[in-house]
């Protein structure tokens, strides 16, 4: 019988040939396919021979001719949605798997359950699958889901991360979960075959545990199954039906198999690592990859029973409690890429790679000695799908009305399965999740790199190999970038920008004194035989922002700030989301999207929210009337009737176009939504000095009599051609200049010469982050989200509730309103200078009564400021 020690030797003995030698980084995959032959050194395999599927003649149960929603996949995912779907009421539900329930992916999975990670929406997600798994599905059914609680225990090996433990539990303490940070002394006692010389302590969460994914899922078809829904096993599907609406929509109209068709309006794509094959069949674009994940399960390790299962993050290596043995685990820097995903793979293995395993070895021995010495049982190796964000991918596809997605689960299917399932169907039956589902939303991807194969690969492979780093609150990706620039790109790199990335834009994070610090093509960090970037300054930089205390570049943020206050700033804004709503029917569209009365004279611009049908935020933009013109110009395009412009914060800019584009099919307006995303740049001069300045680029008065707050005018900025809108996100006297992308440069410029004699400089994001919680603005989605209505937020002022209009949401508000509120958003600032960072939670005479949402330093007052919402303990109105 092997042990671990011995397979250390054979990694160490026999080096793995790298899988790229001669190709490059873009075929990062392993030589083998599934296989069940085994000729690594241990005894037994998992579910041995069983290396390919072996589908059984026919359908486990006739195909129904219609169903009102196809779940298709048997995992984790499809058993939770399609349960969920039948406990909402839904009938006509069906799930289709290709081969058994399982096969796939979910069969071969540890089944961890952590009630603790970094956000607060996912401990929400968490709880319920644990709610679901351990109490709720035995007590409908009488059936044990193999549901164990031993604990979980987090290793810190240094401060740093012993400080990102306790930043979990003290959101843990504001959703009621159960955590204790233990000293080495006590995690001893707690865990005796543990060594803990390395130690800075622990973070021990008693009803952490395990489940069974055959027992969790079996249980789960056969709830489901009680309540009317459908569980057809070995029925492959082959092709997803579509069909165009009058207006040009696509919508789903049925599921092909190998056994018949069912006609349906709805399809959840549940798939696993088959999802992007299921998506090609009808014409949507699902952005993960497929990887090898592999774990060890050892011989018998006597005293090991009862212990709790363990994460090392900083040696990368998770230890499972499998009865009187461990499972061992991680992730590595340099995963086996699946690359060509096989239709016919069920219940099958690939070879373990030890070389690529050893690292986890090692983690395991150091943290275990006894490992050192125990025998190898078996190996597990087999597919799982990856995501460029670490985030699962689940909502209604853009580019098809009724396809759902449910799938790219990161290895985490098991453990949100339940938090997910019940919020997809939620999704399909009501419109919209009841929690903050933005984070997964499909739609927060730019339609651009959904189905660009270098970022998709170069992102997931980054987030997996991050997958147990310390989450820092400006941490930023050095993979899939400069995918999205905008036209100061490299004027800005130039004097030093600092830019962080989002959805594929560069933007300027902060402005380093010391020269460019360019972004290089991706390394992977030295993995698959790349080299690894050297004096790289970008990635030194960025390693200052490694750190819960201000990072050495806090003063220099500092500067920024301070002179916007002080004199002017200007911000390049250019990754705005920039939108014409224009047509016969705009007016009536946007009277309707529009939380505020954008139906103003043209010329003005109106801050405004976009809500859903539960009151809740889907977004916060600018909305600024135009006049009607048959000649279009590169500022507005040619329309008749009403048309109005559009501006939103790039991060969210394909959310805000997926939900506008939804409610104008729902509503069948006969107008246009025209993206100038890429077509305009815009800079933002903000501060005291800003109108000194502005007067001597454009051709216009600025006074407040001329070009009055909240208003916009066509003018030339050193002789091109620009939209001035006089608005402030930091609180300050300021404009906006929106541009055509070819004058953006010259305008840039004679705006920063213009400015040279007032103190004018660059400033980033972390500044406008610093400047507007100072104002008291809000962020979407940070202090404002799709759960959270202006009312709570303090922006009723943006609602039109005293006019007769009616809009999206309305209802909701009036009947929150007279209900009163049960919750509200609130500031504080901390008298002690200290850095924070958001999710700690607020606590009031003894009693937490909510976290914080957002906080950052402002520098005006010199003093931490944090929002957070609030509520009454008893109940009452907050």
């Amino acid at each position: 019988m092997a042990s671990l020690s011995r397979a250390l030797r054979v990694a160490a003995a026999h080096p793995r040939q790298s899988p790229t030698r001669g190709m490059g980084p873009c075929n990062l995959s392993s030589a083998a396919g599934p296989t069940a032959e085994k000729s690594v050194p241990y005894q037994r395999t998992l579910k041995e021979g069983q290396g390919t599927s072996v589908v059984a003649q026919g359908p486990s149960r006739p195909l129904p001719s219609t169903a009102n929603v196809v779940v298709i996949g048997g995992g984790s995912l499809g058993c939770q949605t399609l349960y969920h779907l039948a406990k909402l009421g839904m009938s006509g539900a069906v799930l289709l798997e290709r081969e058994r329930l399982t096969s796939g992916t979910t069969w071969h999975t540890a089944g961890l359950l952590w009630q603790l990670r970094p956000s607060d929406v996912e401990v929400e997600l968490l709880a319920h699958t644990r709610r679901v798994v351990s109490r709720e599905l035995e007590e409908e059914t009488g059936l044990h889901t193999g549901w164990i609680q031993n604990g979980g225990l987090f290793i810190a090996s240094n401060r740093q991360r012993l400080d990102e433990y306790k930043r979990l539990m003290s959101l843990g303490k504001a959703y009621g979960v159960e955590s204790h940070v233990l000293s080495p002394a006590e995690t001893k006692t707690l865990y005796p075959l543990m060594n803990v010389d390395d130690l800075y302590g622990t973070l021990y969460v008693p009803h952490d545990g395990t489940m069974d994914p055959a027992g969790t899922c079996t249980t789960l078809a056969r709830a489901a199954s009680a309540r009317g829904a459908q569980v057809i096993e070995n029925c492959p599907v082959t092709g997803i039906r579509v069909w165009t609406d009058d207006f040009g929509v696509r919508r789903v109209a049925g599921v092909e198999t190998q056994h018949g068709s069912i006609q349906t309006p709805c399809v959840v794509n549940c798939a696993g690592v088959w999802a992007s094959a299921v998506g090609r069949m009808a014409g949507v674009k699902v952005p993960l990859v497929a990887m090898h994940h592999a774990y060890v399960v050892t011989e018998r390790i006597e005293g090991i029973q009862n212990m709790p299962n363990v994460r090392d993050h900083d040696a990368s290596v998770y230890l499972r409690l499998q009865g009187d043995a461990l499972s061992v685990g991680g992730y590595e820097a340099n995963p086996i890429f699946w690359e060509e995903v096989s239709d016919k793979f069920a219940f099958g293995l690939f070879d373990l790679d030890w070389e690529v395993f050893t690292q986890h070895i090692e983690g395991a021995i150091n943290r275990v000695p006894v490992l050192e010495k125990t025998g190898i049982k078996s190996t597990v190796c087999g597919p799982e799908s990856f995501t460029p964000d670490h985030k699962p991918l689940m909502g209604e596809a853009p580019e098809l009305r009724g396809f759902f997605l449910g799938c790219g689960f990161n290895s985490a299917g098991m453990m949100l399965g339940g938090g997910c399932g019940q919020e997809l169907a939620h999704w399909i039956i009501h419109g919209r999740p009841e929690k903050d589902m933005h984070g997964y939303d499909i739609r927060r991807f730019h339609h651009s790199l959904t189905d660009h194969p270098r970022w998709i690969r170069e992102r997931s492979h980054e987030s997996y190999a991050k997958n147990y780093s310390v989450v820092f609150p400006h941490d930023e990706p050095l993979a899939g970038r400069n995918m999205r620039r905008d036209p100061l790109h490299e004027e800005l790199l130039g004097q030093g920008c600092v830019f962080q990335e989002r959805h594929g834009w560069e933007r300027p994070g902060w402005f380093h004194p010391r020269g460019p610090a360019p972004v290089l093509e991706y390394d992977y960090y030295g993995a698959y035989g790349s080299r690894a970037h050297e004096d790289y300054a970008y990635r030194r930089l960025l390693a200052d922002e490694y750190t819960f205390a201000f990072p050495p570049h806090h003063d220099t943020i500092k500067k920024e700030c301070l002179a916007c206050r002080g004199a002017a700033a200007v911000f390049d804004m250019s990754y705005f989301g920039k939108f014409y709503l224009v047509g016969l029917d705009a007016r009536k569209a946007a009277d309707w999207l529009f939380s505020a009365d954008v139906s103003r004279p043209p010329g003005s611009t109106v801050y405004t929210c976009m809500l859903n049908h539960h009151g809740g935020t889907e977004s916060d933009l600018t909305v600024s009337r135009l006049a009607p013109s048959h000649q279009a110009s590169p500022l507005a395009p040619a329309f008749e009737g009403d048309g109005y412009y559009l501006a939103v914060g790039g991060a969210v800019a394909q959310h805000n176009w997926s939900h506008i584009t939804t409610v104008l099919q729902d509503q069948k307006s006969q107008c246009q939504l025209i993206d100038s995303s890429e077509d305009l740049g815009m800079i933002s001069i903000q501060g005291p000095a800003s109108r000194a300045i502005l007067q001597e680029v454009l051709d216009a008065d600025l006074s407040n009599e001329a070009f009055p707050f909240s208003t916009h005018k066509l003018l030339r900025a050193a002789g091109h051609l620009v939209r001035a809108m006089r608005l402030s996100f930091v609180g300050e006297l300021g404009w906006e200049l929106h541009i055509p992308k070819a004058s953006c440069v010259p305008v840039y410029r004679a705006v920063m010469a213009a400015g040279a004699k007032h103190g004018l400089i660059n400033a980033g994001y972390r500044a406008i982050d610093s400047l507007s919680i100072e104002k008291g603005y809000r962020h979407w989605h940070a202090d404002l989200r799709p759960d959270d209505s202006p009312l709570e937020a303090g922006l009723a002022f943006t609602c039109k509730l005293k006019s007769p209009v009616p809009f999206l949401g309305r209802e909701a508000l009036e009947q929150q309103r007279a209900a009163g509120l049960r919750r509200r958003l609130v500031c504080f600032t901390m008298e002690d200078k200290v850095p924070m960072f958001g999710l700690e939670a607020i606590w009031r005479n003894g009693q937490v009564v909510g976290h914080v949402r957002r906080a950052d330093f402002g520098f005006a007052i010199d003093k931490t400021i944090a929002y957070g919402y609030i509520h009454d303990p008893s109940g009452g109105p907050a």
